[in-house]
């Protein structure tokens, strides 16, 4: 499905942040429960945006502090964090 598209587009986006946050987590030999303790986030909250997910169905929103204290345990930019390109999120 193109990225533009409205249905769609924000939950795959949130499920590939997910993946970008995993894969990072991993390189750095980090356990979910150190990345949140360290960003100030539960565990539970934490497994849910790597799921790419906040309920069954329902794509995560972290917030812009959510990500950018991830970024900094994780000691990446957010370039390096946020998946590129960015989905269209236009109101239609």
């Amino acid at each position: 499905m193109p990225r533009n598209t409205p249905t769609g587009s924000w939950n795959q986006y949130a499920q590939e942040l997910g993946l970008n946050m995993q894969r990072l987590r991993v390189a750095h030999n980090f356990s979910q429960e150190h990345v949140a303790y360290e960003a100030g986030l539960s565990r539970y909250t934490y497994q849910k945006f790597e799921k790419g997910e906040s309920m069954p169905g329902t794509p995560a929103n972290p917030s812009l502090r959510n990500i950018m204290a991830i970024a900094q345990v994780l000691n990446v930019t957010l370039d390096e964090l946020l998946p590129e390109p960015w989905p269209d999120l236009h109101a239609r």
